[in-house]
């Protein structure tokens, strides 16, 4: 199995060399990344019990197969594996008295009431947990019981620990508990996403990343903020990510650098400016952290990407598992990038997709992982100050990702 892993990542060396690839700086990173991430998700649904010439075809298809082809097979592949998660967490938490393990009754009388956390503060409640009405009952198992049971399940869970990054700012890491496989979804980006037509909304507009480092970018325009979901929760509850806590749930070690302290930078949100009016979600998603992966330090290397990942909302039992809401109208708005600028071209879309896609983010395994923190390349642009800490992983590729 090392020898056809070694396969791939010889091939992956030469992706951004492939004369199919776009010309265009921005456009050519996408088409890397989506080469790279069809490689390893292929990878990983071909199974330990995959031959030589299993690899020879994905990467013969990785060579000829138009990219949109390519993107369109990783999202099957993402969503596969985000679906067995989620009949993980079904089995885990939903009531079935033939399945009740031993050790829950006596959680529930050692614990009669859950303990606030990052998202009953996101909620906003200043009083023990009140049921909503439209919340299913789920086994009383805590955050850090789910998280155990899950790694029994799937063979890994996330912790959140001191980071081993050498700089102050990197505080709290994200440590994988346990072993996955090279593209395997390793952790979920929470949190409230915004279309390019509401950047005005996120807080602290335009200044977004001054007192905010959980922001994210999709290459398609698309931004993740994961500040309001903190840590998660200790429930499936009903929220809306209309606001933060003032002061982050303290976990072990210090805070992060600057949000030490989390404000509302700007006019309070208007929920009628959220489309669906706020998701039931589970809040003891072990998943939903990818928002406290590092970026790794000078001779380190990443061991983790980014992968766009389009879930579909008629996916309803799988809904709950997707820790997302959106920011503004359930319609989209059309809108057109040029250079670093978003215009708005016109009325809401017509046409589109067929079924409807929450815009969210994962991130992939890019090598086999065993008890070991989580790093991300974080990409940051170099045509603006960075900060002391971020050495580039690849200069080139940083320039590419924001051209």
């Amino acid at each position: 199995m090392a020898f056809l892993f070694h396969k791939f990542q010889e091939f992956v060396k030469t992706l951004a060399k492939n004369s199919m690839l776009s010309k265009n700086p921005r456009q050519l990173q996408f088409e890397a990344d989506i080469n790279r991430l069809f490689l390893y998700t292929s990878y990983n649904r071909l199974g330990r019990n995959a031959d030589e010439a299993d690899v020879d075809e994905i990467i013969d298809m990785a060579s000829r197969a138009p990219v949109a082809d390519q993107q369109k097979q990783v999202q099957e592949n993402i969503h596969l594996q985000i679906k067995s998660f989620c009949m993980s967490m079904d089995e885990l938490l939903l009531p079935d008295v033939k399945k009740i393990n031993e050790g829950i009754e006596s959680s529930e009388q050692s614990n009669p009431a859950p303990r606030r956390s990052g998202l009953s503060f996101a909620i906003g409640r200043n009083t023990p947990s009140v049921k909503h009405h439209d919340v299913p009952e789920t086994r009383p198992l805590e955050r850090a019981d789910v998280s155990q049971r899950l790694k029994d399940l799937i063979g890994y869970t996330l912790d959140i620990k001191p980071s081993q990054i050498p700089h102050k700012e990197a505080s709290q890491g994200l440590f994988l508990n346990g072993e996955c496989d090279v593209g395997a979804v390793v952790a979920v980006y929470p949190g409230v996403i915004y279309s390019p037509a509401y950047y005005r909304y996120i807080p602290g507009y335009p200044r977004v990343n001054a007192q905010n480092s959980y922001l994210i970018t999709r290459y398609d325009g698309t931004v993740i903020n994961a500040q309001p979901w903190g840590f998660g929760g200790e429930t499936r509850d009903f929220w809306d990510g209309l606001t933060v806590p003032e002061i982050r749930p303290n976990m072990q070690g210090g805070e992060k650098g600057p949000d030490r302290f989390w404000k509302l930078l700007s006019k309070p949100l208007d929920q009628r400016q959220l489309g669906n009016r706020g998701n039931i979600l589970e809040g003891r998603n072990p998943l939903a952290l990818a928002h406290f992966a590092n970026h790794p330090a000078k001779d380190m290397a990443p061991n983790v990407m980014i992968c766009p990942y389009d879930f579909p909302l008629t996916e309803n039992e799988m809904r709950v598992y997707i820790p997302n809401v959106v920011f503004g109208d359930a319609e989209e708005v059309k809108m057109k990038r040029f250079g670093s600028f978003w215009f708005k071209l016109g009325g809401s879309r017509n046409g589109g997709p067929d079924i409807p896609v929450l815009k969210t983010l994962a991130l992939v395994a890019t090598r086999a992982l065993c008890d070991e923190e989580v790093l991300l390349n974080y990409r940051l642009s170099n045509s603006k100050r960075r900060p002391e800490w971020y050495t580039p992983v690849d200069e080139e590729e940083d320039r590419r990702r924001w051209s």
